[in-house]
């Protein structure tokens, strides 16, 4: 992941994408709400496969 976030920052984000999809009056509005909740989707499992390994090159 580029950058350092909390990865809270990222869920809210990614549930907020997701609320604003359902409630938006256009497709294209839909459309990119959904493109942004990808996209932070994308960066939390970035961040939690990065967890993983540093988890795992610990034990």
């Amino acid at each position: 992941m580029t950058g350092e976030k909390d990865v809270n920052y990222l869920l809210r984000r990614q549930q907020v994408s997701l609320i604003r999809a359902q409630l938006s009056r256009s497709q294209q509005g839909k459309i990119a709400y959904e493109s942004l909740a990808r996209g932070y989707s994308d960066q939390i499992d970035a961040y939690r496969r990065e967890n993983a390994r540093l988890v795992n090159l610990a034990h």
